[in-house]
């Protein structure tokens, strides 16, 4: 990943240098193992332990000459090590040593990225609480719909990230598998105690069966999570997006002293963060469609997976750990505009109460076809004032309902005035909010 979009802690995991320490302990972790059950000599395993090393230039000069990368970093390693070096790989297929180690990189980046999901669940349970009955206009196909508060819509974003939490938790577990198990995943040439104990070790668990390598359905699952968060990010990114179109401004993304929005128009401020964040989302969704090509191998195995993987998999975990990191920072400052959300609320003119009087006539026995038609005949007169650019209580509809002699005569002016308030829309957010633990 371009280092405009990678976090240190994150890439770190995914270096080459990281990559070889892995495998280096996983070829000291199998000798020590071995000599446990007496396959090698034990001062074998301790020279070993003590003498195995690297590094990493003299290994990348070496695989110039092998094109093959752990052959050059065995011969590198050897060098180290001398004669007890001989036990290092023994029964071990190259896989061995890529697939175990891909678990742990899977794995330490599973734990940033659920350790950054609750940072974020922090910053948007608090922005939740601080607008829990902060009035603002829902809306469907982009329409004034009915009234609904902007702190349920930031505990909706917080029960989608709380799923999101759970999935890096469950792909994080179907993962954590490593496999010392030799050329085709038979233990022909290296005792399953061995396997046993490296994956202990590491924190893995070893596969009940696999081949030469780990099943690729695995590594799908992962990053099918990881595009799942990636495009929670998108949704949220969007939303947020559509809040601060010049129209709506309900939200604004934060603007930084000295920061500029376009370089012809000196007075944009532009949601740019939300945009780059829905971009690199489409970024990991394409990865996961890699991640899924990878499934279908030749027989015990093929290397049409390993290319890709070098790309997909440090692309995606680097990507999502910024993304995580910046969507916090975006909640985290987001400008909240009450007095526009509310002004935004009565611009269609209280129509959102057509739903009440249409329950309330119901439950006075009018047929629902007549009512609603009672109801649309009061809106649709509103609507008509509404165009006309007029302010006040006389172009609500409300006063368009009290107009209507058919209506008024059900329900009475006191009835249409209980029916028209907000307050039904509001009743039930504490107990949302309760029951989401927020």
């Amino acid at each position: 990943m371009i280092p405009r979009y990678s976090r240190p802690e994150m890439t770190q995991i995914w270096t080459e240098q990281r990559k070889c320490e892995i495998w280096l302990e996983i070829e000291v972790l199998a000798c020590e193992a071995m000599a446990g059950i007496g396959a090698i000599p034990l001062s074998d395993a301790r020279a070993i332990r003590k003498k195995a090393a690297f590094d990493l230039a003299a290994v990348l000069e070496i695989e110039k000459r092998t094109h093959h990368d752990v052959l050059a970093f065995l011969e590198n390693v050897a060098t180290f090590v001398g004669k007890p070096g001989r036990w290092i790989h023994q029964g071990l297929t190259s896989s061995d040593l890529l697939d175990t180690t891909f678990a742990v990189q899977m794995v330490e980046s599973a734990d940033i990225l659920m350790r950054e999901t609750r940072a974020l669940l922090e910053v948007v349970a608090r922005r939740a609480r601080e607008h829990q009955m902060t009035p603002m206009i829902g809306r469907s196909h982009g329409v004034h719909a009915e009234p609904i508060t902007f702190g349920l819509k930031m505990a909706l974003m917080f029960d989608e990230f709380k799923r999101s939490l759970s999935r890096l938790e469950e792909a994080r577990e179907m993962v954590r598998v490593g496999k010392i198990s030799g050329a085709v995943g038979t233990h022909a040439h290296l005792d399953p105690r061995v396997e046993t104990a490296v994956c202990k070790k590491l924190g893995l668990e070893p596969a009940i069966l696999s081949t030469q390598i780990l099943q690729r359905d695995r590594h799908a699952h992962f990053m099918s999570a990881l595009a799942l968060v990636a495009t929670s990010i998108d949704r949220w990114a969007t939303e947020f997006r559509h809040l601060q179109r010049t129209e709506v401004l309900e939200v604004e993304e934060y603007f930084s002293a000295g920061q500029k929005g376009s370089s012809a128009m000196p007075h944009k401020r532009n949601p740019i963060t939300g945009e780059r964040l829905s971009g690199l989302a489409r970024v990991i969704r394409g990865h996961a469609i890699t991640a899924m090509e990878n499934v279908a191998l030749w027989h015990e195995r093929d290397i049409s997976h390993s290319s890709a993987e070098r790309i997909i998999f440090p692309d995606a975990c680097i990507l999502l750990d910024y993304m995580l990191a910046t969507m916090t920072k975006l909640v985290d400052k987001l400008i909240v505009y009450p007095e526009t959300m509310e002004r935004n609320l009565w611009k269609s003119k209280g129509l959102f109460f057509s739903q009440s009087i249409l329950l309330a006539l119901t439950e006075k026995g009018i047929e629902r076809k007549v009512a609603y038609e009672m109801v649309q005949r009061a809106a649709m007169l509103c609507w008509e004032g509404a165009r006309s650019g007029r302010e006040g209580a006389e172009t609500l509809l409300p006063h368009f309902l009290k107009l209507s002699d058919e209506i008024r005569a059900v329900l009475g002016v006191k009835g249409i005035e209980k029916a028209c308030s907000l307050d039904r829309h509001f009743a039930h957010v504490k107990k949302t909010f309760k029951k989401l633990g927020i």
